[in-house]
């Protein structure tokens, strides 16, 4: 089942080479990655009372994204830094696995 499942993907990457840049990003594990210029990182506890977590705001050109990391998180994610995380989305956080300062 998994070899036709990749190779649907590989037919469908074959035959869109003219729509531009595609990216694809993701695994098999479920862990997803996120990048880009950190630009707000914020300490808080969420709605229940009980969840520390860590909001943190990218900038990747002329857009931004906010992800927010379960526990404390800030020494992570140095301002101004591009960094690359990598973390297993959850329903009120997620829960970071890595992050790569791509440069300083």
């Amino acid at each position: 089942m998994r070899t036709l499942g990749l190779s649907c993907l590989l037919c469908a990457a074959l035959l869109l080479p003219a729509c531009g840049n595609v990216f694809v990003s993701g695994s098999w594990t479920g862990r997803q990655t996120t990048s880009g210029i950190v630009t707000i990182v914020q300490f808080t506890i969420v709605s229940d009372g009980n969840t520390q977590v860590t909001v943190v705001t990218f900038a990747n050109g002329v857009t931004g994204t906010s992800q927010t990391f379960c526990g404390d998180q800030r020494t992570q994610f140095p301002l101004n830094d591009f960094v690359l995380a990598t973390f297993t989305p959850g329903p009120i956080c997620s829960n970071l696995f890595s992050v790569e300062i791509m440069l300083n």
